[in-house]
């Protein structure tokens, strides 16, 4: 009756809810529990909900509080504490028909509650089929996995699920949950990461999609998953290096590792050649330039010395190479390192014939290799070769003889052809001296009949020079650089000119000195080449008479000298 009058004198919907809840109470107080949910139901929205949910917690009322919070969710007023209520209250009901009916809406319009807090509780209560049709329909791939892999155990259905996502997720779920996957189902885990790696696309893409470019993500921050799996790692590995050549560093490296690996561990001979030839192989694919380093300390943790002799000689460290055959007494590979890298670092035969002299055992067939070469490179000097091979008591002079004789007869040849030099060089510096006394002391006639220039017979007026040339007045004129110059012996007197003061740049080029002095084959010559350019001239020894300080000033004059017989007369 009180209903009926407030809707009669239309009494706001507050005033209504009051009497709607005082209705409700008193039928509570009277056991009539059903009327007085019916009652609390029309107070939605109003009323604290609350205070309704109190009254009925206890396991008898648990009907009419589901009553209640289904009409709380289909008016959209519930939060996640009444969801998760209402969640428990049909497990305990175990009425699995309006569990349905609750989370398989049409639409996401029609979810009136928490999708992560009804798919917590349904884990919670063992519902794990529920709570996979919300994950699944409402995009909550996270949980959808957890459940999958840490409850059902369905490794095969996670991984399907994972091949449906878009590329970020399934990058990040794979990730996460690779290890797992990889345990249970190692062989179709491998196939989904080449994919993922490669050239990724949903499973789930239409044949429009799959005609654009796919995602690629990093293979080495997987690599990781394949702890435990070493097999499937190397069907990993390689895939990655043949069809994404240009793949992370880290590919490469942990492939030449597993490969050094299984080569150290393997027993059957034939298999270990095969391992044997893919190490290398990998190793001259060109893909350790930059991390040289790195594979050569993998390749000497697992003793792969061919490997180790191939870096070396990718990074020129020939004399590692040289030391490395030396440890293992092989005496034909210490000359063949001398033959092929001898030119790059001449030192080698050096160490060759030093390892060799220490050698108590026969080695003269080898000493004799080695001395040949350095007789014709000129390495070392002989009396450094007898003092190296005389720590050595099998060798005999015998061994040395040809090389001595040789030697000697190169440099008796070499002095005579010095002292020839030596006097052909006095007798044209006394000539030239004279010719310069005779210019300063004696009067010079000039005989020439005919113009240097144009050949014809001279006739006045003309002009002589004190080297014998002469010319015709307007020849010279017209062909001459300089009043003082003659046309005729001006270019080879610039050529003098300009090496003696190239002379005197170079004196100070001490380094320069030095690096030729160190490579040439003929020491001697190099000094004597400096020497006439007067690089030692500012030297003066303390035991030196005082008119030795003179000297640079005379040898001076002396080729300012040798050019005044060119000088125009005057």
């Amino acid at each position: 009756m009180a209903i009926n009058l407030a809707k009669s004198q239309h009494l706001d919907s507050d005033g209504l809810a009051q009497i709607f809840m005082q209705y409700g109470d008193h039928l509570y107080s009277k056991g009539n529990h059903d009327g007085a949910v019916q009652q609390y139901i029309r107070t939605i929205g109003k009323l604290e909900p609350s205070y309704v949910i109190r009254k009925f917690l206890d396991a008898q009322r648990i009907h009419n509080l589901t009553a209640y919070l289904q009409t709380l969710h289909r008016q959209s007023l519930a939060n996640a504490d009444h969801t998760t209520l209402l969640l428990n209250c049909y497990t305990k009901l175990k009425d699995s028909s309006k569990l349905e009916e609750f989370i398989k809406t049409k639409s996401e319009s029609e979810v009136h509650f928490d999708v992560e807090t009804a798919i917590k509780v349904l884990r919670q209560a063992g519902y794990y089929s529920h709570a996979l049709y919300l994950a699944e329909n409402h995009a909550h791939h996270e949980w959808y996995l957890k459940i999958q892999l840490e409850d059902i155990k369905n490794y095969q259905e996670a991984l399907r699920y994972i091949g449906k996502l878009p590329f970020e997720q399934a990058e990040s779920n794979m990730k996460r949950y690779g290890k797992i996957l990889m345990h249970h189902i190692p062989e179709q885990t491998t196939q989904l990461l080449k994919g993922l790696c490669t050239d990724y696309r949903s499973s789930l893409e239409g044949r429009c999609d799959r005609e654009a470019p796919g995602c690629r993500a990093n293979s080495e921050e997987f690599i990781p998953i394949f702890a435990n799996n070493p097999r499937e790692l190397k069907a990993f590995l390689e895939h990655m290096s043949e069809v994404q050549p240009d793949s992370p560093q880290g590919i490469y490296d942990t492939l030449l590792e597993l490969r050094l690996q299984n080569w150290a561990h393997e027993k059957d001979p034939q298999v270990k050649e095969k391992l044997h030839a893919e190490a290398i192989s990998l190793l001259k694919s060109g893909r350790f330039c930059d991390v040289f380093d790195k594979a050569l300390v993998l390749c000497q943790m697992h003793d792969f010395q061919d490997g180790v002799l191939y870096l070396y000689e990718q990074g020129k460290l020939f004399q590692q190479i040289m030391h490395y055959h030396m440890q293992h007494e092989q005496y034909r590979q210490v000359i063949t390192v001398c033959e092929r890298h001898g030119e790059q670092d001449p030192s080698l035969w050096e160490q060759a014939l030093s390892y060799f002299a220490r050698k108590e055992e026969d080695c003269k067939e080898y000493v004799a290799a080695v001395l040949k070469h350095i007789e014709n490179k000129n390495l070392m000097p002989p009396l450094l070769v007898v003092q190296t091979l005389a720590h050595n008591s099998t060798a005999t002079l015998s061994v040395i003889r040809d090389y001595l004789v040789q030697k000697l007869q190169k440099q008796s040849q070499q002095i005579a052809q010095d002292e020839l030099r030596v006097r052909r060089y006095r007798d044209e510096t006394t000539r030239i001296r004279q010719e310069i006394q005779e210019l300063k002391a004696s009067p010079k006639i000039f005989q020439k009949t005919k113009c240097s220039i144009c050949n014809s017979a001279l006739e006045l007026p003309s002009v002589h020079f004190l080297c014998g040339h002469s010319f015709h007045q307007h020849c010279f004129e017209s062909y001459s650089e300089s009043d003082a110059d003659c046309p005729t012996c001006l270019p080879e007197n610039r050529k003098v000119m300009d090496m003696i003061r190239a002379q005197e740049q170079k004196r100070d080029l001490h380094d320069q000195f030095q690096h030729q002095l160190k490579c040439s084959n003929d020491s001697f010559s190099v000094i004597a080449d400096y020497f006439g350019r007067g690089v030692f001239n500012k030297l003066t020894l303390l035991t030196d008479p005082p008119t030795a300080r003179l000297t640079p000033s005379l040898e001076a004059g002396l080729q300012r000298d040798l050019l005044m017989h060119s000088r125009r007369g005057t």
